[in-house]
């Protein structure tokens, strides 16, 4: 049989439950594929992921600082990926309440939990260019 097929890797509703089970951890609406999914839609945009690499490097940055950093990003487009990453929870926004006003961000236990999945996405991409 040729090895590209991929038909009898498709589980039948007549198979052993543990079977159906398999599939389901990564198709299900809760499987792999879902979950996969859902951080890939996080990092999605061009800006993103320099925003976190920089957040990672150091821990607390200005908006303006940020911006004269991460070389050819608008302040539209800073504003608005910052603004993302903190609704999904990524980074945090503080505001000191000052004049002029005061705002830093920073990664989140979660957005800090992530790092170590983009590094190994970055040693994979070093080991296997093509």
């Amino acid at each position: 049989m040729d090895d590209a097929s991929t038909h009898l890797n498709v589980l039948m509703d007549n198979q052993l439950p543990n079977e159906r089970e398999a599939r389901s951890v990564c198709l299900g609406p809760d499987g792999a594929v879902a979950h996969v999914g859902r951080v890939l839609r996080m990092i999605s945009g061009r800006w993103k992921l320099p925003i976190l690499f920089r957040l990672y490097e150091q821990p607390s940055m200005r908006t303006l600082q940020m911006k004269r950093d991460i070389s050819g990003i608008s302040q539209k487009m800073l504003t608005q990926h910052l603004r993302a990453l903190e609704q999904d929870g990524l980074i945090e926004r503080q505001d000191f309440g000052e004049q002029p006003p005061r705002v830093e961000y920073r990664l989140t236990d979660q957005g800090r939990g992530l790092m170590p999945v983009l590094i190994a996405a970055r040693a994979f991409s070093v080991r296997y260019p093509n």
